[in-house]
């Protein structure tokens, strides 16, 4: 029987359309013990790396099998900057995302997660460019109990809960292009982390050890470890990942914080190798999604903060990023509508984004808000999304398009198999 993902009350994690994950973690009037370890490594990390859709699987054994999925962003996009004579205007056809993922378990409690990205059609990007196909994501899960449980290989960083969230099953268009990602490593880093479930899952812990910065700039070769705890007053959220929107099927308030370290970064005087600085960061992040009769309200905001000891602005390497000396933050709000609408189902949604660069020239300070609608037309499988976003620096550059004001229309179509 095919769930009713119009109706939303089927368009859950595929994991809990096979085996009822949910029955283990009801609300909170209805605590219960965690019985399903047998697909743990799937349900731990379906929702934070991408599609909750279920493609076909294949069984193997008492309890192994392989799933594939299928996922795809398609997007046109026109930017205009305030340049009286239009330079950098452009209107781009893209594919944001465009990705071939198997999961699978092993065994009861050893799990695996492989995900293909093709670069060559992404944003800004061309064949020219990179590896055309390259593993986004490569890691192995082992599952002891829930409040036990390890990933090693290449897979999310821990750090902010918005890169947590499924890219697949945003709130918004996408994510924050600056704040929610940290400087070293982006979204993915390559070790291994600790995780799980405390107290019914109303607490969650990770701690990750990872490369981090490896760039020759690297003062001295160090790991990076990165904590992160949540608590979940309501409905728990219990996977490794997040969604930006549960589309009215739980009762959610999530408060969560990270920390991100590694020492000896980069040199602060890079040209005779001196001053050696370390990199630091910490977040705190709140949620909060709750169904009504009236319809379903989603609250969401983060405050990032990452340095290394202001090294960007003394004489550091120049691989540098920008991004290592920053703090922001972002507020995000929804609003999903009652029932159904024909075909699919509405919600709006409004983003306002602050960051501050902490760059002596002041030139990348920056405020970015945006409004639009996302139309359900098979749950998550199949939605539209238009955006309107209004990007203003605090010190505008005139005729330099990257760092001058702007305005920006975004349509995009997601399909997920």
């Amino acid at each position: 029987m095919i769930p009713d993902r119009t109706g939303f009350q089927g368009d859950l994690p595929m994991s809990q359309r096979t085996i009822n994950v949910a029955a283990d973690y009801p609300s909170k009037g209805h605590k219960g013990p965690f019985r399903a370890l047998a697909l743990s490594g799937a349900i731990a990390l379906l929702s934070g790396a991408g599609s909750a859709q279920a493609g076909p699987t294949i069984q193997y054994g008492d309890e192994g099998f392989l799933t594939l999925n299928y996922g795809v962003q398609f997007w046109g996009q026109y930017r205009e900057y305030t340049s009286v004579n239009d330079n950098g205007d452009k209107f781009d056809f893209f594919l944001r995302r465009n990705r071939v993922t198997l999961q699978g378990q092993v065994s009861n409690r050893i799990g695996f997660y492989a995900q293909f990205e093709a670069t060559s059609d992404g944003k800004g990007q061309t064949v020219t460019t990179g590896d055309p196909v390259y593993y986004r994501d490569a890691y192995l899960t082992f599952d002891f109990s829930d409040p036990v449980r390890f990933i090693v290989g290449k897979f999310k960083q821990t750090f902010t809960r918005e890169n947590l969230e499924a890219c697949l099953e945003p709130l918004t268009l996408d994510r924050a292009e600056t704040i929610a990602y940290t400087p070293f490593g982006r979204t993915r880093d390559v070790g291994v982390a600790m995780w799980g479930n405390l107290m019914d899952a109303m607490v969650q812990y990770r701690v990750m050890v990872a490369d981090g910065r490896e760039a020759d700039a690297v003062a001295k070769d160090a790991p990076r470890v990165t904590g992160r705890v949540h608590l979940s007053l309501l409905d728990p959220e219990y996977q490794y990942g997040y969604k930006g929107t549960y589309l009215g099927t739980k009762r959610v308030l999530t408060i969560g914080a990270g920390y991100d370290y590694q020492a000896d970064v980069a040199y602060a005087d890079y040209p005779n190798q001196q001053d050696m600085k370390d990199y630091s960061a910490w977040t705190a992040d709140v949620f909060f999604e709750y169904p009504y009769d009236w319809g379903t309200p989603t609250l969401s905001g983060a405050y990032m903060d990452y340095s290394v000891g202001d090294a960007i602005n003394k004489n550091p390497d120049p691989d540098l990023p920008l991004t290592s000396e920053l703090d922001g933050w972002y507020a995000k709000a929804g609003y999903l509508f009652p029932g159904k609408m024909g075909i699919g189902r509405l919600q709006l949604f409004y983003r306002h984004e602050d960051s501050d660069y902490n760059i002596d020239s002041g030139f990348y300070d920056q405020t970015w808000d945006s409004g639009g609608f996302n139309y359900y037309i098979d749950g998550q499988a199949l939605k539209a999304t238009l955006e309107y976003a209004h990007i203003d620096f605090d010190k505008p550059r005139r005729g330099v398009p990257p760092l001058e004001d702007y305005d920006q229309v975004t349509a995009g179509l997601q399909v997920i198999f």
